[in-house]
């Protein structure tokens, strides 16, 4: 009953002095406020993005590796300049590693370049060209297509003038018109349009198909040699039941074999495991986690500073009423507590408005920039005991003071 009754008091005594002076109130509950928005609009935007990485990495499967000239993640120890000289990774040995790989389910090629996509006087500037080999959609999730189809079988196998294009090409060159089965022109090469990608956006992975125009490889091979592709790469999905460690190795001796390094020589080309790409971005969304946490902690200090000057005006305001509480046989500790407790609500109430702040950023961004923004109940807790802690730590000096008021002495302010 005791415990209620602190509740009921100190919560009628923080509304009182709310409405008491809400100003004074108001800008020393900001600092709580912007402290709880800045550290939980942070860690909810990484953990949303986090997700959706997640999401990506799942739909791919975490047995695709790729096979590139870079790594995935540099450092200071890196030879940049014995990287560079690295040969691009080529089709042909992507089709090396087919027939020669005994653990490999499917694999892909990937190319890019950009350059301009033409139609009848209009132009669309830089668009990315990915020149792809047959089994590219079983290794990498393909967005789904608004009208038309994709690449079938024999035009691979053909190297037929066909591509598919992304939405934003569409749009710049189409405008209302129908695209299927028009020519469009890019490196002096004509091609028939036989769909067109949905405006889906970009994953969290960098996958964007808005301005892409995927073609067969062996198409692009006629008109660029893929040798000058920069960003060439294989994709490479293992069987079931098949670890990424063993399939890595089986990789590795295959691509030695195929570019004949002797024992004693590097390897000039990287084998990346999905899970590489997920670490590296934890590293850096910690990083900036912590960077997060210090500038929400300046706002929480000086939130806290703020709610311990509410506290040491309201043990003033009060000390007539705690010397006629303590002439009444309230023990210092039930007075300690009262104060303690208002100063718990007073700080809840400023971490409760940065919630909610950080509820209805998320809700806008997740309208404006269709990317799903959530505020998990873990990010809520976290506001909830991290406002609480702050209003704890603020209230035990004026809440001390107060209990060691004489009662005598208090009293006498009321006279």
């Amino acid at each position: 009953m005791l415990f209620f009754k602190l509740l009921r008091e100190s919560y009628s005594f923080a509304v009182q002095s709310i409405v008491g002076n809400k100003t004074r109130t108001f800008l020393s509950l900001l600092g709580i406020t912007i402290g709880i928005f800045s550290v939980i609009a942070i860690l909810t935007a990484f953990d949303s993005i986090q997700y959706s990485i997640q999401k990506d990495l799942e739909s791919m499967g975490s047995n695709v590796l790729f096979i590139q000239k870079y790594p995935m993640i540099g450092g200071p120890n890196l030879d940049w300049a014995e990287i560079q000289r690295r040969p691009v990774i080529s089709y042909k040995e992507s089709e090396e590693i087919k027939k020669r790989s005994n653990l490999a389910e499917y694999v892909a090629y990937q190319g890019f370049v950009r350059g301009d996509v033409k139609h009848a006087g209009l132009t669309y500037n830089q668009a990315g060209i990915i020149p792809v080999s047959e089994e590219y959609d079983k290794v990498v999730p393909i967005t789904e297509l608004n009208v038309g189809r994709y690449i079938s079988s024999v035009e691979f196998q053909n190297g037929s003038p066909v591509c598919v294009i992304g939405s934003k090409i569409f749009k710049q060159l189409f405008t209302n018109e129908n695209p299927l089965g028009k020519e469009i022109l890019f490196y002096g090469r004509k091609a028939t349009v036989i769909g067109v990608f949905k405006d889906s956006g970009k994953n969290t992975l960098g996958s964007d198909y808005r301005n892409t125009c995927v073609i067969p490889i062996n198409f692009g091979l006629g008109f660029r040699d893929i040798k000058d592709i920069g960003g060439g790469s294989i994709i490479v999905k293992a069987k079931k039941g098949i670890s990424n460690d063993d399939f890595s190795d089986e990789l590795t001796g295959v691509m030695r074999a195929v570019r004949k390094l002797k024992p004693a020589q590097k390897s000039n080309f990287e084998v990346v495991e999905m899970t590489a790409i997920q670490d590296l971005l934890n590293n850096i969304f910690g990083v900036i986690s912590v960077i997060g946490w210090i500038i929400g902690g300046f706002s929480l200090l000086v939130g806290g500073f703020g709610i311990a000057n509410i506290m040491f005006v309201s043990v003033k305001e009060r000390t007539g009423q705690i010397g006629i509480q303590k002439s009444l046989g309230a023990k210092n500790n039930f007075i300690l507590q009262q104060f303690l407790f208002e100063a718990i609500f007073l700080s809840l109430l400023g971490g409760v408005l940065g919630l909610l702040v950080v509820w209805g950023g998320a809700v806008l961004a997740t309208y404006l920039f269709k990317f799903d923004i959530i505020l998990s109940l873990k990010n809520i807790a976290i506001g909830i005991v991290v406002s609480a802690a702050i209003g704890l730590l603020s209230g035990i000096l004026p809440a001390w003071k107060a209990s060691k008021l004489d009662p005598v002495e208090a009293m006498r302010t009321t006279f």
